[in-house]
């Protein structure tokens, strides 16, 4: 399944969670997101809002200058 990707690099903490969830909100379940964030915090927040929120995290990607988030919409 072929998966987009939201930018939300230069963002900084809580943008990257809201707009991610904003996000999703408006896609059907099962829909697979990338999301790319500078954010240090993203490391934290991101599977904690997919935990809470009922998505699924499967994968987290460490690139340079931040970090890459697959995740699934519950």
């Amino acid at each position: 399944m072929e998966a987009d990707v939201y930018d939300l690099r230069g963002l900084n903490c809580p943008l990257p969670v809201l707009k991610t969830r904003k996000k999703l909100a408006l896609a059907a379940a099962g829909t697979r997101l990338w999301v790319e964030t500078t954010d240090p915090l993203a490391v934290i927040d991101m599977p904690n809002f997919c935990v809470t929120d009922g998505h699924r995290l499967i994968e987290t990607i460490s690139v340079e200058g931040g970090h890459r988030f697959h995740i699934e919409r519950g």
